[in-house]
């Protein structure tokens, strides 16, 4: 075995205790073994090493020695192995309940196999890194239990943190896993079986991110969620953006009554579309007695029917129109609905967006009415139940449009929930899941208040 060198570093250290850089342990020797590996013998360094962990007074009985041989973060290529040569100590204070001890460090506490500097740089790599669980275990030579309870430990602390000041929320569902089917052995008949969901709440305006995932979407869970946060913070709270769910509507007036409920623009777009597609399959089936066909003009029109007319060139439109003209009252019946579409995309178009104004009550009204109109003047029940929709969400429709809230940034976080589910192959237990995507969804926050927390002298 070489030994390592004796010269004396800053402050009376040796380097090699230097580079090592344990608090609290000195490097005695360095040697290599027939692997490559480095063995670095390391004795204790520091005087509180001796106090009785139970009654905290300093002992000078020797009882024992020992050996350990705790695991180090990886440095270089060959890997590092250190033996620890430590004493184990009586406890010579007669009220105290402990016989012995032996040494331990804050950097490498009692009954621990890894340092501290280990578990926290393999927490902090699967947090910061997006990394999986398994391969920071690989790395740092560890169990998947052990690198998963460092990652739990890194970011539960600051996860349980109270939640920062939000004045617009978001609320929308997404799907945790896969529908499970399965098919009744008498009837033959398929039957949903489990089709799980989680709830995500979410700073909608702001960079609080997402605040909290529940099991669930139904109107109870979101409203037990929202009655355990802080009557200061639910008070901060003045506009809540949904999508046209009666659930969480229901959700919102049990729990924020004095809050102005917002109807997302997208999903009122998503469901004109639905709307077109619903009359052009319908009428397809009445009129020509089965389902449409490439040769059709309404089905080879099927994707610039659901286009925005803006987006639509030229060309594109008179090929849509004249081909659905040409079809007779099948087709004027599709570009009717079509015009309905776009007439409620008229309307929702005068929400205001950054550097633009607040629009008139009065464009509102006349839009309002022009879609009403457009749909009263057609016999589709497709049309008539959209316009109905319409109606019934007045309310929250009205205040999107005059606010100019959405429910964006919930989409946003929902795609990074399915991104977190991709990078582990699925979840099995809901609390893990959870941890993991609500850590994805804050770093916009944890930036911000870093950020904060850099600036001396700042109101936070």
């Amino acid at each position: 075995m070489v030994q390592g060198t004796h010269a004396q570093g800053r402050g009376g250290q040796r380097p090699a205790t230097l580079l090592l850089g344990i608090e609290g342990l000195a490097v005695a020797s360095v040697g290599l073994e027939d692997d490559g590996a480095r063995v670095v013998e390391v004795v204790t360094d520091e005087e509180t090493a001796a106090a009785c962990p139970e009654c905290g007074v300093l002992s000078t009985s020797v009882k024992e020695r020992a050996t350990t041989r705790p695991r180090d973060v990886p440095y270089g290529v060959a890997p590092i192995r250190l033996v620890w040569h430590k004493t184990r100590w009586r406890c010579r204070e007669t009220r105290c309940p402990r016989g012995s001890f032996t040494e331990s460090l804050p950097s490498v506490p009692a009954r621990s196999r890894l340092t501290t500097r280990l578990r926290s740089e393999c927490g902090e790599r699967i947090a910061t890194d997006a990394s999986c669980v398994q391969a920071a275990a690989a790395r740092y030579r560890v169990s998947w239990p052990v690198a998963h309870a460092a990652f739990v430990a890194h970011v539960d602390a600051e996860l349980a943190a109270p939640l920062p000041p939000v004045e617009v929320l978001g609320i929308d569902e997404t799907r945790r896993g896969k529908p499970v089917w399965a098919q009744d052995p008498d009837t033959c008949r398929w039957h949903l079986v489990a089709d799980r969901w989680l709830t995500g709440i979410v700073d909608a305006a702001g960079t609080g991110g997402l605040l909290g995932h529940v099991d669930g979407r139904t109107a109870e869970v979101v409203a037990d969620w929202l009655r355990d946060q802080p009557q200061a913070w639910l008070d901060g709270v003045t506009h809540v953006c949904i999508d046209l769910s009666g659930s969480y509507a229901k959700a919102v007036a049990d729990a924020l009554p004095d809050a102005v409920l917002v109807a997302d623009r997208f999903h009122l777009v998503r469901l004109g579309n639905d709307m077109v597609t619903a009359v052009r399959q319908r009428a397809t089936r009445e009129l020509r007695g089965r389902r449409g066909r490439k040769k059709d003009p309404e089905w080879a029109s099927r994707r610039r029917l659901l286009t925005g007319h803006e987006r639509l060139s030229p060309v594109a439109f008179a090929r849509l129109w004249n081909g659905l003209i040409d079809a007779g009252d099948l087709g004027v019946e599709i570009l009717h609905a079509y015009a309905v579409k776009e007439a409620l995309r008229d309307l929702l178009a005068l929400a205001p967006t950054p550097g633009t104004s607040v629009p008139d009550r009065s464009a509102i009204s006349h839009r309002l009415w022009r879609f009403l109109d457009l749909a009263a003047a057609t016999d589709s029940p497709e049309v008539h139940r959209l316009a109905a929709t319409i109606e019934a969400w007045w309310p929250a429709i009205e205040a999107g449009l005059v606010t100019g809230h959405s429910n964006a940034r919930s989409e946003g976080y929902n795609r990074l929930a399915k991104h977190q589910g991709r990078n582990a192959f699925g979840f099995r237990n809901t609390e893990n899941q959870r941890r993991r995507i609500r850590w994805a969804c804050t770093r916009q926050h944890r930036r911000a208040s870093a950020k904060n927390r850099e600036v001396p002298g700042q109101v936070r």
